[in-house]
């Protein structure tokens, strides 16, 4: 019997996570459709991946009345398709893709937390993103976190018991780390072409941060500490990689100023490059599901400087793979860079741990192979 699962996003960037789930759950008889707001990327992800997708208008932000009519016309698809299963990921599509599955009597609603928006906020929009959270655990059946440090928040928060969550293989959605983020298949002359293309020589040493440069990712803190380190390393130069989002433009204008030893790439298509032509990388943020670009950097076999907060919590092991540092303080995370500056060969020993670690723990396969079986649990149950 083949099993239809209906995949619900807010948005359709969310979308590249999905990538090649749809063929390998095919080979295990089960159907995947896909509905998120329109725009190229939804229609590049369904030629790309040969699946059908639906278009429903969503807001990442709360707007009661466009999420009602969202929720109408989601239902709608929902009845159309008549999955067994909904899937529904972010908190906003998590949302309301349970709620429509619970209206249209979907009997397995299943809510992926790929993160908790909430922990990075205060106030009314606080209360607000966790009420969501509760509401979309509480409608579905089944809910997935994407790691084990995000699980025993949500759950110590009373927002879902720990007991309903459940944490797919080792967490993350795994790496490449056999392909495209192995070392061995970037191309010799990768790290100094990338140097090359922006002013950086060979005897430069190349702190990458890699993401989107937002306030939650510690891009305050992070030139904050930069100042430290440039003091104390002639030599240093900082890379960022990835597009401006939610920066204070004063911040921007500052990082803009220092030409000599901040380089501002942009958004990078071939982000392996970068890791090969870096010796460190840093992820100062805020909060995290279970950082990508951690386990991308590692399989890449960099030296990693993060945040101690959730989702990084479980990509580093502090003094053993990575170094972890307080969140929202710049002198821990100058003072970590430095100390790999200072000992070339304790990043080195970092480096080859984290990419051993990636390779044995974080493999797509097994994650898919738990989420296959995880469908294929229970069928038959009764609508209600």
């Amino acid at each position: 019997m083949t099993i239809r699962v209906l995949h619900v996003t807010t948005v359709p960037m969310t979308l590249r996570f999905l990538r090649g789930h749809a063929a390998f759950m095919a080979e295990h008889g089960i159907e995947l459709q896909f509905v998120t707001s329109d725009g190229p990327e939804r229609l590049a992800f369904a030629e790309q991946e040969g699946v059908v997708t639906h278009a429903v208008e969503m807001r990442r932000a709360i707007s009661p009345a466009h999420d009602l009519v969202a929720l109408s016309r989601l239902v709608g698809v929902v009845r159309r398709v008549a999955p067994d299963i909904v899937h529904s990921h972010t908190p906003k599509g998590g949302l309301l893709g349970t709620m429509a599955g619970r209206i249209a009597r979907v009997p397995r609603r299943i809510y992926h937390l790929h993160g908790l928006r909430y922990a990075s906020e205060q106030g009314w929009r606080r209360r607000l993103l966790m009420e969501t959270e509760r509401s979309a655990c509480a409608m579905a059946t089944e809910v997935i976190s994407v790691s084990h440090s995000v699980r025993r928040s949500i759950a110590a928060d009373g927002l879902c018991p720990f007991d309903k969550l459940r944490v797919l293989a080792h967490g993350s959605g795994g790496v490449d780390s056999g392909g495209t983020f192995d070392p061995a298949r970037v191309p010799a002359d990768a790290r100094a072409e990338l140097r090359a293309a922006h002013g950086l020589s060979e005897d430069d040493w190349v702190v990458l941060f890699v993401g989107r440069l937002a306030k939650d990712k510690g891009i305050r803190e992070l030139l904050a500490a930069w100042e430290i380190v440039e003091r104390r390393a002639p030599r240093a130069r900082l890379l960022v990689v990835g597009p401006v989002e939610d920066v204070d433009p004063e911040l921007l204008a500052a990082a803009r100023a220092r030409p000599q030893t901040i380089t501002l790439v942009g958004p990078h298509r071939q982000v392996e490059r970068a890791y090969a032509a870096s010796d460190v990388l840093v992820l100062p943020t805020y909060r995290e599901g279970f950082s990508t670009v951690l386990l991308e950097a590692a399989a890449m076999r960099l030296p990693r400087v993060a945040s101690a907060v959730d989702g990084c919590t479980d990509a580093i092991d502090h003094g053993r793979s990575g170094l972890l540092v307080p969140p929202r303080e710049a002198e821990p995370l100058a003072e970590a860079l430095l100390r790999y500056h200072d000992h070339p060969e304790l990043a080195a020993a970092h480096a080859e741990v984290a990419r051993r670690d990636v390779v044995e723990r974080f493999q797509p396969v097994e994650v898919l192979r738990e989420l296959a079986a995880l469908y294929r649990r229970d069928q038959g149950l009764p609508r209600k």
